[in-house]
């Protein structure tokens, strides 16, 4: 099934929907990217344009909808930046609270990281690895010395970390 848009979390819902419909059709992701769109007609006598129903709409309006759907919620270009750039600072400043969770630490990173991503911005793994590392708080130095020691952190993936941090945390 394709997730459904609440309205909320447009980032996260745009990526999910990109990876369903490449799975279903990969040209069918063409149609949406590269179709025109008029989502009127023309009717009557003299000629009057009128809203098409949606019965009668082709792959070039269907893709003029899912760019209305994006600068809806990305904005424009200049908004999408601003979004970035604000994002970006968001992810610089970001630090584990003392008394948080390593999931919830995991979960807000999850968090900036997809928004970022579905915006065009990718951050290579190992840079989101040693910032994971950066960003806990000193009463873990020892288990980041081990942690930064001990794997090699171009392959180590997020999923490993936090799962290797969690485990730490119960054994402590």
């Amino acid at each position: 099934m394709p997730p459904r848009f609440n309205g909320q979390y447009y980032g996260w819902w745009k990526t999910r929907m990109h990876d369903f419909i490449m799975a279903e059709d990969s040209e069918l992701w063409d149609v949406i990217c590269d179709g025109p769109f008029v989502p009127t007609k023309t009717s009557g006598e003299p000629a009057v344009t009128i809203p098409k129903t949606r019965m009668e709409f082709n792959d070039a309006d269907r893709k003029e909808i899912w760019e209305a759907l994006q600068t809806a919620h990305e904005g424009t270009t200049q908004v999408k930046q601003s979004k970035i750039d604000m994002l970006t600072i968001e992810y610089e400043l970001f630090k584990m609270k003392g008394d948080e969770s390593i999931q919830d630490m995991h979960t807000q990173f999850t968090s900036i990281i997809n928004e970022l991503h579905s915006l065009g911005e990718i951050i290579p793994r190992n840079k989101l690895v040693r910032k994971i590392l950066s960003v806990l708080p000193s009463s873990w130095e020892s288990k980041v010395n081990a942690i930064t020691e001990a794997k090699d952190l171009q392959k180590l993936t997020i999923d490993e970390l936090v799962g290797n941090l969690k485990t730490y945390k119960m054994k402590k």
